[in-house]
């Protein structure tokens, strides 16, 4: 367990120290952020702000886990390993879209095909991967068959393995990057869903079915393959998002940037992925979903009937609109996400209890 402490302090640690250093120099640089003018007026004053903030927490998460595993001397997993892959590789994509938007004055980016292009490779090769790497008791990181709390059903089989995973890391990254619209939101929704899974994560590893001859009932037990080290990794991530939240709540001194979104999304998904609570994340990342869900029906309603749901979309923006101030917004968010992951948990122990 003590991996668990040193990968979270450490990955916070730097964070803290380290994020001011990256915003002198995105400052240096000129690496503002480029405010849309069809954005609510009261975000004309975060013009220039340093963005690629998301480097920090990156950088710091995969230092932490090193370190973590050169300070314990334990191996790192090919779970944690891939979770992490996940991350950069996501991370680099947004870093493309982020770098164009700065030197090419381009709100939006990438290219919609070339942005999707470049999820769609990180997120195949992880999902390849993923069901390879068996451990000795023939476990992969990922599992073909369909997952809440354990596996459920009947094995989906890799090829729709693979589409069904592109479509979570697709989902949860464009969720994180919807959800990043005001100081600090999606930073501190983040850091309860990675607190979750690292608690998640210890349980799995307790109640193992590597353990299954010393647990009271072994037909409760999990089958994951690194469910400790998934427990790390996510431990990393929860301290180096909640240092960088030190820097990025209101005012902020520095955003994510797609950056930092999509690597969340995708360290959101892979730890779902790999846990085996892929339904689960639904309710764990309620908010991500809440807010993904009113750009959806904002479009599907202008489409259909020409009018809007909401004053603005995404849904955070539609209560600016309201008068609600942005701190009032972030914190009422984070109160809904909170109730999320209680409930989220909730439903984690209860569908562990049942089997019992």
């Amino acid at each position: 367990m003590r991996q668990i402490l040193f990968a979270g302090v450490i990955g916070m640690f730097l964070t803290v120290i380290g994020t001011p250093l990256l915003i002198k120099l995105l400052a240096r640089k000129g690496y503002g952020q480029f405010i849309r003018d069809d954005g609510p007026r009261g975000h004309a004053g975060k013009k220039g702000t340093p963005t690629m903030g998301g480097i920090s927490f990156i950088l710091a998460t995969i230092i932490a886990y090193a370190a973590t595993k050169a300070i314990t001397g334990e191996s790192p997993s090919m779970s944690g390993l891939l979770v992490l892959f996940l991350m950069a590789g996501m991370g680099v994509v947004g870093y493309l879209d982020d770098y164009i938007k700065i030197v090419k004055r381009r709100s939006l980016g990438l290219r919609a095909k070339a942005k999707m292009a470049g999820q769609l490779i990180v997120g195949i090769a992880f999902a390849v991967l993923a069901l390879q790497f068996s451990d000795s008791r023939g476990l992969t990181p990922a599992s073909t068959k369909l997952s809440f709390v354990t596996d459920f059903g009947w094995a989906i089989g890799p090829v729709l393995f693979v589409v069904w995973a592109l479509f979570m890391i697709l989902a949860m990254s464009n969720g994180v990057n919807l959800t990043d619209g005001l100081d600090g939101l999606a930073t501190g929704a983040a850091v309860m869903v990675f607190g979750a899974y690292t608690f998640i994560g210890v349980w799995q590893f307790q109640e193992s079915c590597v353990n299954a001859q010393t647990l009271t009932n072994p037909n409760a037990c999990f089958e994951v393959r690194d469910p400790l080290d998934l427990a790390v990794v996510a431990s990393a991530l929860m301290g180096a998002c909640f240092g960088f939240l030190w820097w990025n709540t209101s005012p902020a001194k520095i955003f994510m940037g797609d950056t930092g979104s999509l690597a969340l999304g995708g360290a959101l998904a892979g730890l779902a992925i790999c846990s085996r609570t892929e339904f689960l994340m639904a309710l764990l990342g309620g908010l991500f979903v809440l807010i993904t869900m009113s750009v959806v029906i904002q479009v599907g309603s202008f489409k259909l009937t020409g009018k809007r749901v909401f004053r603005m979309a995404p849904l955070q923006h539609h209560f600016e609109l309201k008068g609600w101030s942005e701190v009032l917004v972030v914190v009422r968010f984070w109160i809904i996400q909170g109730m999320c992951v209680i409930v989220g948990l909730g439903l984690f122990y209860a569908g562990w209890a049942a089997d019992k």
